[in-house]
């Protein structure tokens, strides 16, 4: 860029100014964009200092850097290769279309990069690819001997028989000493109850007799008259 260009670019900058319509912060549905204020009692129509300044002529940028980019090119909006022909380097960058795809942009971008101009909103595109999963190295057999070695726990020394053969003595319960027959005859005797004594017949006969009550005498009938029948 030369150095007369960066200075009348400066001078644009210092000189530039941010004209906001009015009341654009009193609502939220308007937006910060110019317009003309028409208000017969308007602030800003009369040109009251706190209530901002109007576009006039003499906020214009200079005519040599008018409508250029702060690089110091003049941006052309590009959608197709064809349209990169006749395009100059110098003093011409290029600005790729938003609405354009990532393979037609990696193809305008090449076509572009070829020619020697400035891409103003270059993009790296990012390319899916599937990668294999990468196999792992064999290891050697000796770390593998090694590795199994350290895994296999270390199996007990086998004990000697004559101490097992004390162990399983010690589990072992000793058995009661068997009692003698004639103890065992004499618990069973206790155990069973004597048996009643037979009581003799007469005593049995007394009891039935005691038992069944005595007859009493028929009652002799007697009549209305009071005399009895049987006399």
């Amino acid at each position: 860029m030369a150095t007369e260009v960066k200075r009348l670019i400066q001078v644009r900058v210092d000189k530039g100014a941010h004209f906001k319509r009015d009341g654009f912060g009193k609502k939220r549905q308007l937006s910060d964009s110019w317009r003309k204020p028409r208000g017969q009692h308007n602030k800003q129509r009369e040109q009251k200092k706190a209530k901002g300044a109007h576009p006039t002529p003499g906020f214009g940028s200079p005519v040599a850097v008018r409508g250029m980019h702060p690089s110091g090119f003049f941006e052309v909006l590009v959608t197709s290769i064809k349209e990169l022909e006749g395009l100059d380097p110098k003093t011409q960058a290029v600005r790729i279309a938003a609405g354009i795809g990532n393979l037609k942009r990696v193809a305008l971008q090449d076509a572009a990069q070829a020619k020697g101009l400035k891409i103003l909103n270059a993009r790296v595109v990012k390319t899916k690819t599937t990668k294999a999963p990468a196999k792992k190295a064999a290891k050697p057999k000796a770390e593998a001997a090694g590795k199994t070695e350290k895994k296999a726990p270390a199996k007990k020394a086998a004990k000697p028989k004559a101490e097992a053969a004390e162990k399983t003595e010690k589990k072992a319960p000793a058995k009661k000493a068997a009692k003698p027959k004639a103890e065992a005859a004499e618990k069973t005797e206790k155990k069973a109850p004597a048996k009643k004594a037979a009581k003799p017949k007469a005593e049995a006969a007394e009891k039935t007799e005691k038992k069944a009550p005595a007859k009493k005498p028929a009652a002799k009938k007697t009549t209305k008259t009071g005399v009895k029948k049987n006399e």
